[in-house]
């Protein structure tokens, strides 16, 4: 199906379409396989949409089309030279590798030309995934790195992104790192680095979950055997190193740092008063309602918004795609997560601003910027 970009047509699948778009929405079907995708081109003002692309059996219109919108402020503020896009494939991604390849595959050449958007690991994806695209179309991010990819999910680039935040807290005398309890919900390839990273700055991790369930230690889990039992193939659930308990629980464990690294809206107006965190990080992309970061704002829980502080892997990603190295990504992610966090706290504080409004403000003074450059020589 060729991308939408009647207006009328875009408000039947994405409520929201306004002056900065999305500028394409694009439905796909495989009549072999039976599997569906979406693609929402949000925005390419600033250059080219990186976007991740996930695979789940749930994955819908409007879930792309907020995650897109989210890619075009996370991009502009981390003021790298690529719009907002997002993809979603719905299919199981545990089915065996060989029809995965094949659904992945057939994504590939069915965005063939859907220019402007570079897809990267998301999801239910990974670095194979992103080969397979490549080898398809050429055209992707977050490659192995034998073929000359900067291995996002691998290296951790997210994860180290969220840790450097957390330092950004703590130089700003909001809360200590050394000692300070940290909950993950979502122990995959953002939650497991996160955890890696803020230990080794001294956090204690006292609950991880994962799909299968949560374990948690209030005297702090053994993150390298958590991590090693994850990459063997084990499941938090069955992880003799922690007690068992309820994974819903985990949002609401006494802890400092809450860390929702999984999807969507698990923080909302329901549990929301049940959290029990001085500090939220945004690892999972928009995991925490607005009207759940209004409420944690006025009980004076610190609330640092998915596009400012998950950026990382977009920062490795963009940078990948440039032909820089690994060591000059992590670099750019550790100045560029630092300089805005800290910029996210002064105007927060000196406007009385929510820090997403105040993160909402910048991108779209920068998104805006860049679109005025882009006008017809004609209008």
């Amino acid at each position: 199906m060729n991308p939408a970009t009647d207006g009328s047509v875009l408000g039947g699948v994405c409520s929201t379409v306004d002056d900065l778009g999305p500028e394409a929405v694009v439905l796909l079907r495989d009549g072999r396989t039976g599997a569906s995708a979406v693609v929402v081109v949000d925005n390419t003002a600033c250059g080219p949409a990186i976007g991740g692309t996930r695979m789940a059996t749930d994955v819908t219109v409007e879930e792309v089309a907020r995650l897109a919108r989210a890619m075009t402020f996370k991009s502009a503020i981390a003021r790298v030279p690529h719009g907002g896009a997002k993809a979603g494939i719905i299919a199981d991604p545990l089915m065996p590798e060989r029809e995965k390849e094949a659904v992945i595959r057939w994504f590939a050449q069915a965005i063939r030309d859907v220019h402007g958007f570079i897809p990267g690991p998301d999801m239910g994806t990974d670095e194979r995934c992103m080969a397979w695209i490549h080898d398809e179309i050429g055209r992707s991010v977050g490659l192995p790195a034998t073929l000359g990819g900067i291995p996002l999910d691998e290296l951790g680039a997210t994860g180290f992104g969220l840790a450097v935040a957390a330092e950004a807290v703590a130089a700003a005398g909001i809360i200590g790192l050394r000692g300070a309890r940290v909950a993950i919900q979502g122990f995959g390839a953002v939650g497991a680095h996160t955890a890696r990273f803020l230990a080794e700055r001294g956090a204690s991790i006292v609950a991880v979950s994962d799909i299968s369930g949560a374990v948690g230690d209030p005297t702090g889990l053994p993150v390298d055997e958590l991590i090693a039992w994850k990459q063997a193939g084990g499941q938090v659930a069955d992880f003799a190193g922690g007690a068992p308990m309820d994974r819903d629980s985990l949002i609401v464990t006494e802890c400092e740092i809450l860390v929702p690294a999984a999807r969507p809206d698990v923080v909302t107006a329901a549990n929301v008063h049940d959290v029990k965190a001085r500090l939220v990080l945004e690892g999972a992309n928009v995991p925490v309602t607005t009207d759940a970061e209004v409420i944690l704002h006025g009980r004076g829980v610190l609330c640092l918004p998915d596009w400012v502080v998950n950026a990382g892997g977009l920062i490795c990603a963009s940078a990948e795609y440039s032909g820089e190295g690994r060591t000059r990504a992590f670099e750019r992610i550790a100045q560029t997560i630092r300089d805005n966090t800290t910029t996210l706290l002064d105007r927060s504080k000196q406007e009385s601003k929510l820090p997403r409004a105040v993160a909402e403000d910048v991108a779209l003074a920068r998104v805006g910027e860049a679109q005025s450059f882009r006008r017809s020589w004609s209008d």
